[in-house]
């Protein structure tokens, strides 16, 4: 275990940028894992990380010294920090102190889609992106693909929302969806507030693309008129429309009792 109590280190300074900016998280290509939680479904589904950095007074936490223990013993890296400096790089207020860098995955487009996946047009909200991937690897969905103005998926805020379904996902960013929604193997279901076709009404027994889209204007038109159905989930209260999250959870485990019943 390697100890930095200087905030002009070289590695510090660096690990303040990934805490700190998409474009620098980017540029590495690498994010952060904030918690323990995170690390431990990282360590249980994907391996070693690059790095673990822990705080000095987590270095009392029963949970942490087990993760720290695990990683010693592959000889991972291990970095200790005062708690001032683990403050200025963690941005999980009261968290445990404990973090992995990791490598950001970086999936090429090479086949059609061909089982049940997830389109994502514009959803700019990381919590909503996050939400929207923990909800799909709760319904045995296994792909996501995101267009270009869709929040970073491996950015902090997305990967605490998600509570570690990055990890059991391929996830494909900079997609051009109207191509993969043209060449799908599977029927693609767009949701739209002015669709005329109820969700319960489509047959979802067999795998599905579904189609999501921006928080304020939706889906986008042409991808739209692309789609095999565009559907709607009826409501009864006085509300314009469901949050795009609470839409792909509905959406997900209609399909899921679908193939239940």
């Amino acid at each position: 275990m390697k100890t930095i109590t200087s905030r002009d280190n070289a590695q510090y300074k660096e690990l303040v940028k990934l805490a700190g900016s998409q474009s620098a998280r980017r540029k590495a290509g690498r994010t952060l894992l904030d918690g323990v939680h995170l690390c431990q479904s990282f360590l249980q589904l994907r391996g070693m990380p690059e790095q673990c950095v822990v705080s000095e007074s987590a270095l009392h936490n029963p949970e942490v010294m087990e993760i720290v223990g695990q990683l010693e013993a592959q000889r991972a890296h291990v970095l200790a920090l005062p708690d001032a400096l683990y403050n200025g790089i963690s941005q999980v207020e009261h968290g445990v102190g404990v973090m992995f860098s990791i490598a950001t995955p970086e999936r090429e487009v090479t086949a059609p889609v061909s089982v049940s996946a997830v389109l994502l047009d514009g959803v700019q909200d990381p919590g909503n992106v996050g939400s929207i991937l923990r909800s799909a690897a709760a319904a045995g969905v296994t792909q996501v693909y995101c267009s270009a103005g869709t929040a970073f998926c491996w950015s902090p805020k997305v990967l605490r929302a998600a509570m570690g379904a990055h990890f059991v996902l391929d996830i494909f960013e900079n997609v051009d969806l109207a191509e993969l929604v043209r060449n799908a193997k599977v029927q693609t279901l767009a949701t739209s507030g002015y669709a005329t076709q109820r969700l319960y009404d489509v047959d979802l027994r067999a795998p599905t693309a579904w189609l999501f889209g921006h928080e304020g204007q939706g889906v986008a038109d042409d991808l739209l008129s692309m789609a095999t159905h565009q559907v709607v989930i009826p409501h009864l209260g006085q509300v314009e429309s469901l949050n795009v999250a609470a839409c792909a959870a509905v959406c997900f485990f209609e399909q899921v009792r679908q193939n239940l019943t």
